[in-house]
């Protein structure tokens, strides 16, 4: 699979990088496909672009969640002159290919916001830690539902998506040391049908025998808060993920407890930077204080703070915080620009 490095041969912004020029840096944010999830890479890809001085910085995702098609797409950007690359892997393993001929290319690639498996060309993933965020979620949720014998049910992402075992895995952990007994998984969910179809038709026919209930993506938190708050006796204790506005709302009201945070925004903003850099001179830091991750040894874990009832309102201040402290971090410890 050679295709992108056959379309760049002889490149300008090539040229540039080999003779150790100032490259005038285009980046691309592209995820695995659409997903509400990525809707704050548009406008960080746009701030990234005036506050770095870049050439270009813009959001791209492939019409559907298909690695072919998000393969296509990366090498339709290269032959428009892109040459960085901040991308959410399609796969966890079936990505690394065509990410490598990326790189192979002189382009910068960061995975962002989900990792591919070691071993792999690209500079590093930047993230939250999927696994220890569903993990600490989960035990939110049992300190919620109080003492006792518990049943919970989880409902979750896409199987395909590199984040989503991670998860499941997490949420097992917790259950686990809490003597807590997971009676449902639903994947494959991170969809408005699906999760609306599978979540109503489990909650109608078993939310009675459930105490609580975990999610750990984007779509099945939102329908999971709808139905909580149409069951109404807030009995059902329910822990969810990420910052759409049902979710923040649903805890203001008191039918969620609370949410992990992943700051989508300040992951494409911060890989923006670290990208530009990486395309004019600066390294990967030899000594970089990468954190223990199960897919990579070059992991950069962005956080994963909890927002509840007491600080929902304080949410973008929670992500502002993030961001600056990631930009601060990743400047610091991960890159060398001498």
């Amino acid at each position: 699979m050679k295709r992108i490095t056959t379309l760049l041969t002889g490149a300008a912004s090539l040229a540039l990088v080999a003779f150790g020029a100032q490259a005038e840096t285009k980046i691309a944010h592209v995820p695995g496909g659409p997903h509400p999830f990525f809707a704050d890479w548009e406008p960080a890809s746009m701030a990234a672009k005036e506050d770095f001085n870049l050439g270009a910085a813009d959001y791209r995702f492939p019409q559907k969640w298909e690695l072919n098609l998000q393969n296509d797409l990366l090498e339709s950007l290269v032959t428009q002159g892109y040459n960085a690359f901040a991308i959410h892997p399609g796969d966890p393993v079936g990505s690394v290919p065509t990410l490598n001929e990326l790189v192979g290319t002189g382009a910068p690639v960061i995975a962002v916001s989900a990792c591919v498996n070691d071993p792999s060309d690209v500079s590093f993933c930047l993230a939250s830690d999927a696994g220890v965020s569903a993990y600490t979620g989960t035990k939110h949720l049992i300190e919620a539902m109080g003492p006792g014998t518990k049943k919970i049910a989880h409902f979750t992402g896409w199987l395909v998506e590199p984040n989503t075992q991670l998860r499941i895995d997490g949420v097992a952990k917790a259950a686990a040391e809490a003597g807590v007994e997971i009676v449902q998984v639903i994947a494959d969910i991170d969809a408005p049908e699906p999760a609306e179809e599978k979540i109503g038709a489990y909650l109608a026919a078993h939310g009675s025998e459930i105490d609580g209930v975990i999610t750990t993506a984007w779509v099945p938190a939102v329908v999971a808060s709808n139905a909580m708050r149409r069951i109404g006796d807030q009995r059902i204790k329910m822990v969810a993920i990420d910052h759409d506005e049902v979710v923040m709302d649903a805890i203001r009201d008191g039918y969620v407890v609370g949410s992990m945070l992943q700051n989508p925004y300040g992951q494409a903003y911060v890989a923006a930077f670290a990208a530009d850099k990486l395309l004019n001179g600066c390294e990967v830091s030899a000594d970089a204080p990468f954190a223990d991750h199960p897919l990579t040894a070059r992991f950069i874990d962005s956080g994963a703070p909890y927002v509840d009832a007491g600080n929902v309102d304080a949410r973008a201040d929670v992500d502002r915080a993030m961001t600056e402290e990631l930009m601060r971090k990743v400047e610091a410890d991960f890159l060398s620009c001498n």
